[in-house]
């Protein structure tokens, strides 16, 4: 056995001769487990963003030190479906009533250029019934129970069979009251819109909350809460002889009146008066009252009424994208003008991933979307369709039947382009909805039979989703042990949902959590990522997004203390102060183990027998056959006390069975690279908060060390080891020679 001395050896890379006290990290060569190309497979994701922050990121030298972490296709998310608003992807364009300042209706952008697109907003549906959603909206409130019986909420026109061509009984539509707790009730009035309900019925849950644990109750109809000859106007009904003690109600609308009127004068939907009729299809009701009538017949609301999300919470199946010009939100946050993202340098000129709004938009506008990128010659390589629809409790039916009907718009301009979502929110398991009525409650199974059944299975190019596993206040370094198998279950979830095995399957957003906290700065997030994207690939992911790309400044973290959420701390100007560990990590991943350019990889199973003594995996593993013949091995050691001596085996096939040998590259990142400091927060007594500590001063945390990766190379031999750092991931890149 023979001691190998390393060439250029930097602090922590050992590499030790085989003892007993080394293990091993063995890599199954007899098939790959996937292939993929970097520049189509790894990418990151560019959101809405603080004005300031897209005239600073996308303007050098923050640009540069951005594109260095070697993350390659990008993707355009869509935050204003977030926010229950309408995109104005494009600020010029034309309203179904009215024009310009006075416009209002339905928006259509333009297709055709003009000036360069910088920015893009999101405009307020007036006609919204949710207080708040699992979205990023905080700020919005349900016209339902706003108090003022001149606005309104109304179900999105979309859903109804003028435009789906099938019976509305398939799209039921709702509204959902949450008292809070239990209440003792059994009269509701509904003051309509135009149209109403004919048929509907008023109900009760009995179980959990409907809205996050919607398998673990049932809905009962009121004694008398079916009504079948509905009348419109302002509706008492009495529910129930006695009061019900209940805490969730809902209105379930099965047929509409098809009449118009909301805004003017009576008619139908038929009615040659009408020339949109988007108005007149669907339901609308102007304020929801909810409480008992006592014996002489008094109604007793017990609802709060306020235009804000003090009011009594209230969801909905959907919203009409009806908007009118004044409904235009803050301008201080944006998301990227198409022109500016395509023209800025932050797609390297690759194809990208582009959004269209779904969910509170109109085909029309989705497909002008596309017919301008395409006129301005942008490449793109796939189309997202909605963003997070399980966020906005969508019904998979009703994506499904938007989801066509946008399909059919766009492919008019484009018959090639790939179409795919639905981008669900980052879950670790099945998304369950209340069941239909053969009792499947799986969201994604119902959506996947609702394309069946319609024969267009093949408009979903690819199948995407989020990945946020952890919630960012609660992230013990021992959670680290799961991410392989969370992620690699919630693929093998959706295949069994019936995705089909060949069909691509993209992470379209990802990162520890979807909010800020220190735990970004630190090696455990580094950790994290490789673990992640390694997994991810050998479960057989076709790509997956980095986010967020961009630097940006966060809301304080965890505690209150200062937060981040990317690669980079920044100052108030939005100029890069400090790489953090997951831009190194992701160097690893983009510039080590694989090649940026577009040859194809294959990826081989590995595993350590490097344990806990509790089954935790402590060094995970994965390889890569790389275009130039070379293998790259990346370890990740998530002992966060320990380095560990390992061994590397590649087995499994006589012709490709053996070790490394010859010239070897290692890149390691780990304590001795990086060490985040912690904020150093500052607590005084105050008497008016009863002697509580108060944070009255924080500094903000720092790296020291900050990088950058060390580098060594070496000639390895059959019986080489290497020594993992804790805490650390560790790339070994070289040839493999026979046993």
């Amino acid at each position: 056995m023979k001691t190998v001395t390393p060439i250029l050896c930097l602090a922590g890379c050992l590499v030790l001769p085989l003892s007993a006290t080394s293990q091993t990290i063995s890599i199954d060569v007899s098939h790959p487990t996937n292939h993929f190309v970097p520049k189509e497979t790894l990418g990151a994701g560019v959101d809405r963003i603080a004005v300031d922050a897209i005239d600073k990121d996308l303007q050098q030298p923050t640009l540069e030190k951005t594109l260095a972490s070697g993350w390659q296709p990008v993707t355009y998310r869509q935050n204003t479906e977030l926010a229950v608003e309408a995109w104005h992807w494009n600020p010029q364009g034309s309203w179904s009533e009215g024009s310009g300042a006075s416009g209002k209706g339905y928006f259509t952008g333009s297709s055709t250029p003009t000036e360069m697109l910088r920015y893009s907003y999101g405009y307020g549906l007036p006609r919204r019934g949710f207080t708040r959603n699992d979205g990023t909206d905080n700020v919005g409130f349900s016209r339902l129970t706003d108090g003022d019986v001149n606005t309104f909420w109304k179900s999105n026109p979309y859903l109804t069979q003028h435009f789906t061509g099938e019976s509305d009984t398939l799209h039921p539509q709702w509204v959902v009251m949450d008292l809070a707790q239990a209440q003792q009730v059994n009269s509701i009035r509904i003051a309509w819109g135009e149209p109403f309900a004919r048929h509907y019925e008023v109900q009760y849950w009995m179980g959990e909350d409907p809205i996050h644990a919607p398998i673990r109750g049932v809905w009962q109809t009121f004694a008398r809460g079916a009504v079948t000859e509905g009348k419109g106007g302002v509706e008492t009904i009495r529910l129930n002889e006695s009061p019900v003690a209940v805490r969730f109600v809902r209105i379930w609308m099965t047929e509409s009146s098809n009449t118009c009127g909301a805004d003017g004068a009576k008619s139908s939907s038929n009615d040659p008066r009408n020339n949109d009729p988007r108005d007149c299809v669907g339901y609308a009701i102007r304020e929801v009252y909810l409480g008992a009538s006592s014996e002489d017949g008094e109604f007793h609301d017990i609802l709060r009424h306020t235009a804000d999300q003090e009011q009594t919470t209230t969801y909905c199946s959907s919203v009409d994208p009806w908007h009118q010009a004044s409904d235009l939100g803050s301008t201080k946050q944006a998301q990227v003008g198409f022109d500016l993202f395509f023209t800025s340098g932050v797609t390297r000129g690759l194809p990208a991933m582009v959004p269209i709004a779904m969910l509170y938009d109109t085909p029309d506008n989705a497909a002008a979307e596309i017919a301008y990128l395409k006129t301005r010659g942008y490449p793109i390589s796939y189309v997202e369709m909605g963003e997070e629809a399980d966020g906005q409790y969508m019904q998979p039916e009703d994506y499904a039947a938007l989801y066509l009907q946008w399909a059919t718009a766009i492919h008019r301009i484009d018959p090639a382009l790939k179409l795919g979502g639905p981008s669900f929110q980052g879950v670790n398991k099945d998304i369950e909805v209340w069941p239909d009525a053969s009792g499947k409650v799986s969201w994604t199974m119902r959506f996947i039979d609702y394309l069946k059944q319609h024969g267009r299975l093949n408009d979903l190019a690819f199948f995407s989703f989020e990945h946020y596993p952890y919630d960012p206040c609660r992230t013990p370094w021992g959670v680290l042990y799961d991410e392989p198998e969370l992620v690699s279950h919630i693929m093998q979830t959706w295949h069994e949902d019936g995705v089909p095995a060949n069909m691509p399957m993209f992470i379209t957003e990802g990162n520890l959590s979807s909010g800020a906290s220190e735990t970004y700065q630190d090696i455990f997030a580094g950790i994290w990522l490789a673990d992640y994207i390694g997994s991810f690939l050998n479960a057989g992911g076709n790509g997956v997004y980095f986010f967020h790309y961009l630097p940006l400044q966060m809301e304080p973290g965890c505690n209150g203390s200062p937060g981040t959420f990317g690669m980079f701390t920044i100052d108030a100007n939005y100029q890069i102060q400090q790489p953090l560990a997951q831009f190194f990590v992701a160097q690893l991943i983009n510039l080590e183990w694989t090649q940026p350019a577009s040859g194809e990889h294959q990826v081989f199973a590995a595993k350590s027998d490097v344990e806990d003594g509790a089954g935790h995996e402590l060094v995970t593993a994965y390889a890569v056959k790389r275009p130039d013949g070379k293998w790259a091995v990346m370890a990740v050691n998530r002992d966060q006390q320990n380095a560990h001596r390992v061994r590397i085996a590649f087995e499994g096939a006589a012709d490709k069975a053996g070790s490394f040998t010859g010239p070897v590259e290692i890149s390691t990142f780990g304590s001795a690279q990086y060490q985040w400091r912690p904020a150093q927060m500052r607590f005084m007594a105050h008497a008016e908060n009863a002697g509580q500590p108060t944070i009255v001063a924080t500094t903000r945390g720092s790296a020291d060390p900050d990088g950058p990766i060390a580098h060594t190379k070496l000639t390895a031999e059959k019986d080489t080891t290497y020594d993992l750092p804790a805490a650390s991931v560790v790339v070994i890149r070289g040839a493999v020679g026979g046993k």
